[in-house]
């Protein structure tokens, strides 16, 4: 990798794009972050860690080849949750086209782990899509799949704190899991070295709790009790994450987390035990 030159993250104030900022610049690596409003407060606290800022859309194909212009490689990821499906393989197909234009050296697209196993869950199937056309095509890429994210329990934070965690799975059901921070160190191990990942698909994973393991290892951080209530598929109205539970409740993720920690152990792979008391044992 050039080192003289940035590498752009798109959505950089966001939870895997502030994370990729973050252990890029710890490795000392020049960081473009690409933002919705240069203005916002997110924003001017990336520049203030000596983040070059640009303002772009994800949609707006000019405005992501502007941005990467003259850099290293560029982290994606694409998102579902506020245009819905369509929207989300649009986006790639803008990120995909504006980095061949640029002749970007090296694309790193975070999608999800299991969007390669014809799940039918809609939010792995557009992300599939984008891999799809991301492989067929000439920009020297790597894809990451991450897991479910440690942080997505904050969804149900005030329910923790009040001793119940709400999760659709048996108690003794392994999760696999990640933690951001992880993703972040991953992705700027890739960028180090890009051609020791050139081409691969690399699932992620930090840990695979069950939801009994979670919740005792959230009692321990509160200093308190927290117990498991398995929330049934029928109760969860949204059609993509209904979708998503019976996936993880059957096949599920399929990392090999022993594999994959032993082949990278540069990185931490935080626990969900350290997550929990790192996240939950400060006040409230």
């Amino acid at each position: 990798m050039n080192v003289d030159q940035p590498v752009l993250v798109l959505g950089a104030t966001g939870g895997q794009g502030g994370a990729v900022v973050s252990a890029l610049l710890s490795r000392g690596t020049a960081v473009r972050g690409l933002v919705r409003n240069p203005q916002s407060a997110s924003a001017r606290r990336l520049a203030a860690r000596n983040v070059e800022v640009v303002g772009g859309d994800l949609m707006d194909r000019e405005s992501l080849a502007l941005a990467m212009r003259g850099v290293a490689g560029v982290f994606a990821m694409t998102t579902p949750f506020e245009s819905g499906p369509a929207a989300e393989i649009a986006q790639g197909r803008s990120i995909l086209t504006a980095a061949h234009d640029a002749r970007v050296p090296h694309l790193v697209f975070s999608s999800v782990a299991g969007a390669d196993q014809d799940t039918g869950v809609p939010h792995f199937e557009t992300k599939a899509v984008i891999e799809r056309e991301l492989a067929a095509g000439e920009l020297p890429y790597t894809i990451l799949g991450p897991t479910y994210f440690f942080d997505n329990a904050l969804g149900g934070e005030d329910r923790i704190r009040q001793g119940v965690l709400d999760l659709p799975l048996p108690p003794d059901r392994p999760l696999q899991q990640l933690a951001r921070p992880d993703l972040g160190e991953f992705t700027a191990a890739v960028f180090a070295a890009p051609d020791a990942f050139v081409g691969q698909r690399i699932e992620l994973a930090s840990d695979a709790p069950t939801p009994g393991d979670m919740a005792a290892a959230l009692g321990t951080a509160l200093g308190g009790s927290v117990r498991h209530n398995e929330v049934q598929l029928n109760e969860i109205g949204n059609e993509d994450m209904r979708a998503m539970w019976t996936f993880l409740r059957g096949p599920g993720y399929r990392v090999d987390l022993s594999a994959l920690h032993a082949a990278h152990p540069d990185v931490r792979w935080t626990s969900f035990a350290d997550w929990a008391e790192d996240t939950f044992s400060m006040a409230p």
